[in-house]
């Protein structure tokens, strides 16, 4: 029997499980064999800045069932305040276990996000990697949140019979977006929240060396890559200087 994985811990108002990738993963195969309905967040300590900084962010992103700390900071904050996670889980990786047990228990997958073509591409290269993976439909994110536009996407996914949906907008727009409409496609048990994953699987980006990835410099990485991302990184080290004075403030 797994261990209770479902208990929170909550890092700057924000509730992540305590959970490991293997147990995430399997709470998500047991979920859907046993017709529970997941919904998926990977909040990192950006996500987490921006919930301080704009607090009705909160209810978006604790509105998962299942919440994972994708992101070393997260990770390190958690301590800081004496509730230690068990570790990162990157979203990009829990994708792939999710992708490798849909393949092996023939549950269709359906991928929406990232610029035209970036869906389709990323669910070639994923074919080519992943036996017998059933994709049934893909579709990029470039479409109107609300109104027929949105009505046609969430027709095309039920239509093509999808018990999985991985939803790649961006935080917090995908968040939003799987809150506002996952009670409109019944068929779907697990909806992930997974950001930039499938430029990540299409190959249009790449993710960070092992060895900055174990060192947990990936952002350091993402940064020398992309110099323009220096504003977003900046709201690192705020949040990690902002953790140790909220911790010295006497706050949990």
């Amino acid at each position: 029997m797994m261990p209770d994985t479902r208990t929170k811990i909550n890092v700057r108002g924000v509730c992540f499980d305590n959970v490991t990738l293997a147990e995430a993963a399997m709470r998500l195969r047991e979920s859907v064999s046993q017709g529970r309905t997941e919904t998926v967040f990977t909040p990192n300590s950006e996500i987490v800045q921006a919930c301080i900084d704009d607090p009705s962010l909160y209810p978006v992103v604790n509105a998962s069932t299942l919440t994972i700390p994708d992101g070393i900071g997260v990770v390190k904050a958690a301590r800081i305040l004496g509730t230690p996670l068990k570790g990162k889980v990157a979203g990009v990786e829990l994708g792939r276990e999710v992708l490798a047990f849909a393949a092996e228990d023939k549950i269709p997958v359906y991928l929406l996000g990232g610029k035209p073509g970036v869906a389709e591409t990323a669910a070639d290269k994923l074919r080519g990697e992943i036996a017998n993976l059933p994709i049934v439909g893909t579709g990029d994110g470039y479409f109107e949140k609300t109104g027929s536009a949105n009505d046609t996407v969430i027709e095309k996914i039920n239509a093509s019979g999808a018990e999985i949906l991985f939803v790649c907008l961006g935080a917090p727009l995908q968040e939003k977006w799987i809150i506002e409409n996952r009670d409109r496609m019944p068929r779907v048990r697990v909806f992930l929240g997974l950001g930039g994953s499938l430029d990540v699987y299409a190959g249009t980006v790449k993710r960070a060396p092992a060895l900055f990835i174990h060192l947990g410099l990936e952002w350091f990485y993402r940064l020398l890559r992309e110099p323009r991302r220096i504003g977003r990184m900046m709201q690192l080290p705020k949040f990690y200087f902002g953790t140790w004075m909220y911790k010295l403030n006497g706050k949990k």
